[in-house]
């Protein structure tokens, strides 16, 4: 798993992954993905990636990101523990 913010990380163009076919999901509430979110994403609050993970493919990267970083840390964590190739690019305003 990659995080954005750990200054030991390689670069990664999270865009160029998701126009590459990276599975995009915002971790945030179901309010706040409603009040705005990145185009294409895919909503799964940080409570449910668990037992929602199965919604994700297993076949590519997936791209998370919440609101201040925590909850996508959080969710990168838990896919990862499962097999998924994760990149956390952490606060919505990274994109």
């Amino acid at each position: 798993m990659w995080n954005l913010f750990s200054p030991s990380r390689p670069a990664v163009d999270h865009r160029a992954l998701v126009r590459d076919g990276a599975t995009l999901v915002d971790v945030r509430t179901d309010d706040e993905f409603r009040a705005g979110h990145v185009q294409g994403a895919k909503n799964i609050p940080v409570h449910e990636i668990d037992r929602r993970a199965n919604e994700i493919p297993k076949d590519r990267k997936v791209v998370v990101y919440c609101r201040s970083g925590a909850r996508s840390a959080s969710a990168a964590a838990v896919l990862q523990r499962k097999g998924y190739d994760v990149v956390d690019i952490g606060p919505m305003q990274a994109w």
